[in-house]
């Protein structure tokens, strides 16, 4: 039976790229998506078609239960978790503090604070009982500074950097490796950054900034620094990194 990296969030960018790095490695990658079922057909295709295993689920993280079945779910129909990568963006926009509704702002806590400790809930005490087992929290800019027009994405990354925290300090003793991992740039992901700005501005900005340039991060290339983590031996854990282009000025130089 194979370990299996379950993947929450899992696009065409990080989410993806990371399920096919583990799959590669000998893991089972277990990839969940909202939306875009014939998208995550493909990359389960593409995974099996290398070789490789995994399986494809659609979840909407923020329901009632969702995340909590389909870990029990998958611990007792495909094999015990070793690595969850939670993946969920919480951006809902640049807005000011009057055009953040309650709704809006409750939005983003949901994805990125509550839905990750829901996960930690549902799969931790397996962990524990196992003695090992690894969190991947993808992170942002956000987590660490906090910018005008993003009230809700600030509040809830920030959460979520503080619960990796608090996650760490209780479990990483007890055999679980827990890493937050800052995102402090731009991703060349489609299905994220290619629809905040719309296909012709995100192509454009791949032809001047990304492809040969390196000037967007290639999530072929972040998913090698996700499975480095998962990997280290635990006299040497990571708790925190931060990732970006060589071009681009870290967060607190801006």
């Amino acid at each position: 039976m194979k370990p299996v990296c379950l993947v929450i969030g899992a696009g065409a960018g990080i989410g993806g790229n990371v399920g096919k790095l583990f799959a590669a490695k000998g893991y089972h990658s277990v990839l969940c998506r909202r939306s875009d079922e014939d998208g995550l057909n493909k990359l389960v295709n593409e995974i099996e078609e290398a070789g490789n295993s995994a399986s494809g689920f659609l979840m909407n993280a923020i329901e009632e239960g969702a995340i909590e079945e389909r870990i029990s779910a998958i611990e007792d129909g495909i094999g015990p978790i070793e690595v969850v990568v939670y993946n969920l963006g919480a951006q809902i926009g640049n807005r000011s503090l009057a055009n953040t509704s309650y709704k809006a702002f409750e939005m983003g806590w949901k994805m990125a604070t509550f839905g990750l400790f829901r996960a930690a809930n549902a799969v931790c005490p397996s962990m524990v009982e196992r003695g090992k087992g690894t969190f991947l929290v993808t992170s942002a800019t956000s987590a660490v500074r906090g910018n005008a027009g993003q009230h809700s994405h600030a509040a809830a990354m920030g959460g979520r950097r503080m619960l990796c925290q608090s996650l760490n300090a209780e479990f990483a003793p007890k055999g679980i490796h827990v890493a937050h991992i800052v995102v402090d740039g731009a991703v060349d992901a489609p299905d994220t950054l290619g629809k905040m700005l719309g296909e012709e501005q995100f192509q454009k900005l791949r032809q001047t900034k990304g492809l040969e340039h390196d000037g967007l991060m290639l999530p072929e290339k972040m998913a090698e620094t996700y499975y480095h983590i998962a990997q280290q031996h635990r006299s040497v854990w990571t708790h925190e990194l931060d990732m970006r282009s060589f071009t681009d000025l870290a967060w607190w130089n801006h």
